[in-house]
């Protein structure tokens, strides 16, 4: 049997905590390249509830552009108190679907619709929106039908909505006379946006000025772009023979309104 002398054994010692070191880097190297990454460019989220329906369902993965609105501290994880305001701000466009932090914490993510802009007069009016004075078109469609027994509701009247700029989306209206369908007129103030869940229903939003309210232009974390994934939640992350009926593939990379 060879001996080893202890050259060999120093090599051998000096290779191992260099491919340790090698591995560490590469290790810290990706964690700041995909925080670099969340931060200015985009961030994933995923869709807890149903107060975006029928324009996004439970279960939805979406892709989060950083950079349409500037940046802010709540770009950045943890939303470190580092500045105030926004960099290289931009204009949110109405019609947007926007993630924000709620502004009673400053941490809770929210998903909604950018329905009003600063200086709007925002009113809902027997279910149907106004924004400055004058009613927003709204045309019957087909019902929204919830496909999976988990749902709590089956057919819904689905309504399209016209926004005055053209932005058309799809909307809920679950009761004929709802807790927010007439509301008193909110305006909007400076610097701040009024947002409203397509699941008008069963959305909580800024039409309650206790629990959301308006939204700071500070608050916004960037703008919904694309699902990238989508599960219906009737698999477990363990059953992976249910995985196929489970993933809405019809979703992946598709855009909304």
């Amino acid at each position: 049997m060879a001996n080893m002398n202890s050259e060999e054994i120093s090599n051998g010692k000096a290779e191992r905590q260099e491919g340790w070191r090698d591995t560490l880097k590469t290790v810290v190297y990706a964690v700041l390249i995909a925080l670099v990454i969340r931060t200015v460019a985009y961030e994933p989220f995923n869709i807890p509830s149903g107060s975006m329906l029928p324009t996004l369902l439970i279960g939805d993965y979406v892709f989060v552009s950083k950079f349409p609105y500037g940046y802010s501290r709540h770009s950045m994880p943890l939303s470190p108190p580092l500045f105030s305001g926004r960099i290289n701000e931009s204009p949110v466009v109405r019609g947007d679907v926007a993630v924000f932090k709620l502004p009673k914490d400053n941490s809770t993510d929210y998903i909604k619709r950018i329905i009003g802009l600063p200086g709007d007069h925002i009113q809902v009016r027997e279910g149907i929106l106004h924004i400055n004075g004058k009613a927003v078109k709204r045309e019957r469609v087909e019902d929204f039908v919830q496909k999976h027994s988990g749902a709590r509701y089956g057919r819904v009247r689905q309504y399209r909505e016209t926004l005055p700029n053209g932005r058309s989306y799809m909307t809920l209206d679950l009761q004929p006379r709802g807790m927010a369908d007439n509301t008193n007129v909110y305006v909007v103030p400076p610097e701040h946006y009024f947002a409203m869940g397509d699941n008008r229903d069963d959305s909580t939003d800024s039409r309650f000025l206790e629990h959301v309210g308006f939204v700071p232009a500070e608050n916004l974390v960037g703008r919904a772009d694309m699902i990238f994934f989508s599960v219906n939640g009737t698999a477990a992350i363990w059953e992976i023979w249910k995985w196929p009926s489970a993933i809405r593939f019809d979703r992946f990379f598709g855009g909304f309104g």
